[in-house]
């Protein structure tokens, strides 16, 4: 069997990180410096990394962001008076793990929206299915289920998800 019908095999079983790793190793011709099990585990975790990423990015896309803010972008110096320390400890997610509130609090303009989805977004990263909405959207999805007959779908889903910002 030659590389290209393997090749070929792994798209057709949905291997694509591993049919992209093999294609790859196959054009540099570095596969020869691996045995059978570093070279098999390297395909597999070429694998793994593809479906986590698109997992990931399904995540993000699902819990429908309205900014792409990242806890790396965090100013602490911004005078909104952030708790550097407090913020830390909610980057972990315990919080979510133990299934507890949080809630941001602050005068208009200085950034909970841009902390909470930053914090979302860091959750899908950890891969918790996350939901975005704002009060006025969140409200507006509720009537709108209910005129379709789909509320009971959108319970659901908003039940299945491990954080609602």
């Amino acid at each position: 069997m030659n590389n290209n019908t393997t090749i070929e095999k792994m798209k057709q079983m949905r291997l694509h990180g591993m049919a992209e790793a093999h294609y790859s190793s196959m054009q540099s011709a570095n596969y020869q410096d691996y045995t059978i099990d570093q070279y098999l585990a390297m395909l597999i975790d070429q694998e793994w990394d593809f479906r986590q990423d698109k997992k990931i990015a399904s995540l993000k896309a699902k819990a429908k962001f309205k900014i792409q803010a990242s806890i790396r972008d965090i100013d602490y110096t911004h005078p909104r008076e952030l708790d550097k320390n407090l913020f830390e400890r909610l980057i972990t997610l315990n919080f979510i793990k133990r299934s507890e509130n949080v809630i941001i609090t602050g005068p208009t303009g200085l950034g909970k929206s841009h902390l909470a989805q930053a914090l979302g977004m860091h959750a899908c990263d950890m891969t918790y299915k996350t939901m975005y909405f704002n009060t006025a959207r969140l409200m507006d999805e509720i009537k709108l289920t209910k005129l379709q007959g789909n509320y009971l779908s959108f319970l659901k889903k908003v039940q299945n998800s491990q954080l609602l910002i």
